[in-house]
């Protein structure tokens, strides 16, 4: 047999048994496809590290133009009257304090890592005095401050375990009404009001409160004034309290307009705003004429509802005497404008699906949200009316109708476009007022839950759950495990956090609050760091409320943009505006008001002007930022893997936020 000879035997000898194989082409072809297999890998290789290098070039040009945009942010940031007010704030200096230490603990550590000093034991020869300290501020943290900082961690982790329950019993509550489809519902006999009969329909009361809203009162007004509803049986309350004299007068024009069209439609204005939005609510509810009303539907300016909302709201009244609301969803029409909207609309989501939906059908209660609701004024005037002694006047009255007995219904499939803040700015002070007002109404109605004759099961609901829960222990954990000692345990590692704690605490909390919105799933990580940065404004915002210190009373209208996803109804409202909004103007108004109308025109360029605005940088934020990098890059030192990393891209987080790079941005 030739040595270049392949034998191939075959199982079925009655065919052949033996074959030879000449295999001097065959060695030839197979060294061919060898060379030609290193050739292909060698060129796919190329071909990866192309792709590799063409990415660098997009990466530094992105980084580039990152930086550009930092260096011109902070070139033309300017110090504002609130940055000297910010800058005297207790949490932001904790929170130099906290920078200036942890800088000079990071020299420290570094000092010791390149000099190699062992920890472990303590050497014969002689040290040095730096040595010698720096064991001793190692004994020193390992006996007192470390157990401490673990304790602190433990119970944050513990109350986090509480939240976690909290939120699994809610989604469970959240697939059981879908997996049932229920909904509330109306009798046969109650569904519907005779068409041909408007005595027939209740006396239907419509609030729409505002403050200097020049970019939304046209088609609000315009879509309330559209509802299907007999207009002998409703009135319409536009309840100005702007001061601009300008927007008053574009308000009241807009208002006689629809009254010119047979609306039932009146405009107030206090001469004495106090009370905010609360005062602006109790002042119209004291007139006269409210009293021939049965029910009253409160629409923010920003809010558009559908011409079916009362058909579709009023109509579970009919049969329930002890029904006190009937709340509809909201729903955005920016949600999708930038990042900042896209992570505001998975919290939303969540609160509006999951809370109010779960809570409405298995409590009959739930805070109300302000708007796009209607009430039973019966139930408003029983329960004292609208106070104005917190910022979040519809909590409070919700709390005092829930005390009184009266019973809430929640309607998910009945939504009210409205907008999302779509800048950093407006989103900050929205969420101030909305964590510091829930903790000074806890304060005030501590004593009338205790003392209340609703079942102990209900307060401690309201106590545990509506307030403790919800309101003040998820700021609280968040700020203080991953502000706080997360960067100490880089300082402190005798107290290190475990790496569960780090992943598995954020990213539950993230996936519970983002499965009601699954398309936002792609957001996940953007939500989990944005959430935690968040919460230093919240957590800031539940401390002044809860000790009543001079934040907790600020009030700030939510800047609006006039976005509406009903194109139609903007380009009615504009088209009627603009064809005989001088002309109305002119024939309305007095000698006084055609100076007004000249004030007017004049004033038009300079408002423009004036709204052109700089981003602004918070300071708070930044010096944060500050603080985890400096703690990441402590980390790298103890070769932390996802310490460092975690770190690293909250304090990214931080500082895009603190730079003021998200949401909407100015030129």
């Amino acid at each position: 047999m030739a040595p270049s000879s392949v034998v191939v035997t075959i199982d079925k000898s009655s065919n052949f048994s033996l074959v030879e194989v000449d295999n001097s082409e065959a060695s030839v072809f197979l060294e061919k496809q060898r060379t030609a297999s290193t050739k292909q890998f060698s060129w796919l290789l190329l071909l990866k590290a192309q792709r590799i290098l063409s990415f660098v070039p997009w990466l530094t040009m992105g980084c580039s133009k990152t930086f550009v945009s930092v260096k011109k942010r902070i070139a033309l940031s300017d110090s504002t009257k609130d940055e000297v007010k910010y800058k005297e704030r207790v949490m932001y200096r904790f929170v130099k304090a906290f920078l200036a230490i942890s800088v000079l603990a990071l020299g420290v550590e570094i000092f010791a890592y390149f000099q190699k000093w062992d920890l472990n034991f303590i050497p014969n020869e002689a040290m040095g005095l730096m040595h010698l300290c720096y064991m001793g501020w190692v004994a020193f943290r390992a006996e007192y401050l470390a157990p401490f900082i673990t304790m602190l961690s433990k119970f944050c982790v513990l109350l986090f375990l509480i939240q976690s329950v909290d939120r699994f019993i809610l989604g469970i509550g959240f697939f059981w009404i879908k997996f049932k489809k229920i909904k509330p519902g109306i009798d046969v006999d109650d569904r519907c009001y005779d068409a041909e009969d408007p005595l027939s329909f209740p006396m239907v009361l419509v609030q729409i409160p505002m403050c200097n809203e020049r970019e939304v009162y046209q088609q609000s007004i315009a879509a309330v004034c559209q509802l299907d509803w007999p207009k002998e049986r409703i009135l319409i309350q536009v309840l100005d309290d702007s001061s601009d004299e300008v927007i008053q007068i574009l308000i009241r024009n807009e208002v006689s307009l629809w009254r010119e069209k047979g609306v039932n439609i009146i405009y107030r204005h206090r001469f004495v705003r106090t009370g905010y939005k609360a005062g602006n609510l109790h002042s119209a509810m004291g007139c006269d004429y409210v009293k021939n009303y049965e029910f009253v539907a409160i629409l923010d300016a920003d809010f558009q509802p559908n011409p079916d909302f009362l058909l579709l709201t009023v109509p579970h009244f009919k049969g329930k005497p002890d029904l006190g609301l009937v709340q509809a969803r909201w729903s955005f029409v920016n949600k999708d404008e930038n990042l900042l909207t896209r992570l505001q609309n998975i919290n939303l989501c969540f609160h509006f699906e999951v809370e109010q939906q779960v809570n409405g059908h298995f409590l009959n209660f739930f805070g109300f949200n302000g708007t796009a609701g209607v009430w039973r004024i019966k139930a408003l005037e029983e329960s004292g009316g609208w106070l104005e002694r917190t910022t979040v006047e519809d909590m409070d009255i919700a709390v005092r109708a829930h005390l009184n007995g009266w019973k809430f219904i929640y309607l998910n499939d009945v939504r009210v476009l409205c907008e999302l803040p779509e800048s950093y700015e407006a989103y900050k002070k929205q969420q101030h007022r909305w964590h510091s007002g829930p903790m000074q109404l806890f304060r005030l109605c501590l004593p009338a839950i205790l003392s209340s004759k609703i079942s102990k099961w209900k307060k401690a609901n309201l106590i545990f759950l509506f307030f403790l829960l919800r309101k003040m222990i998820l700021p609280f954990y968040s700020f203080t495990l991953f502000c706080v000692i997360l960067p100490l345990t880089m300082f402190i590692p005798e107290a290190e956090l475990p790496i569960w704690v780090i992943c598995y605490v954020p990213v539950t909390m993230s996936v519970l609050n983002i499965l009601p919105s699954p398309k936002s799933f792609p957001f996940l990580m953007p939500y989990l760091l944005f959430e935690n940065t968040m919460s230093v404004t919240k957590f800031n915002a539940m401390i002044s409320g809860l000790f009543q210190l001079g934040s907790a009373y600020e009030w700030v209208v939510t800047k609006k943009t006039g976005r509406s996803s009903e194109s139609d109804l903007l380009a009615f409202a504009e088209r009627e505006s603009k064809s005989f909004n001088e002309e109305k103007i002119q024939r309305r108004l007095s000698d006084s008001g055609l100076e007004m109308l000249g004030k007017l025109k004049e004033q038009e360029t300079p408002v423009v002007e004036n709204e052109k605005k700089k981003n602004r940088i918070y300071r708070k934020e930044v010096a944060l930022a500050f603080l985890l990098l400096t703690a990441a890059a402590r980390s790298l030192l103890s070769a932390h893997g996802i310490h460092f990393y975690f770190l690293l891209f909250q304090g990214l987080s931080f500082l895009v936020v603190g730079l003021d790079l998200i949401g909407e941005q100015v030129n």
